[in-house]
């Protein structure tokens, strides 16, 4: 009985570790999706670096953020 307990564990071990194999082989190659409505920059022009992609969508997000927390305030019941 506890051979099949054992073959179980060995098993599922073998699945994660193909599972796991095949996620690091496939972020490798990462590939990031733009947004729609995204472009900070003219159409068809890419950023001049990652950095400044980077600092793109940070204020893109911080800019949301913003919006979000705006349209939320509720005003006092007093």
């Amino acid at each position: 009985m506890r051979i099949f307990g054992l073959l179980g564990l060995v098993l599922a071990l073998v699945i994660v570790g193909l599972i796991a194999k095949k996620q690091m082989t496939t972020a490798a190659v990462p590939a990031l999706p733009s947004a729609p409505g995204a472009t900070a920059t003219a159409p068809g022009e890419a950023p001049a670096d990652v950095r400044t992609q980077s600092e793109q969508v940070q204020q893109q997000v911080k800019d949301a953020l913003d919006a979000a927390a705006q349209a939320r305030k509720m005003p006092d019941d007093n």
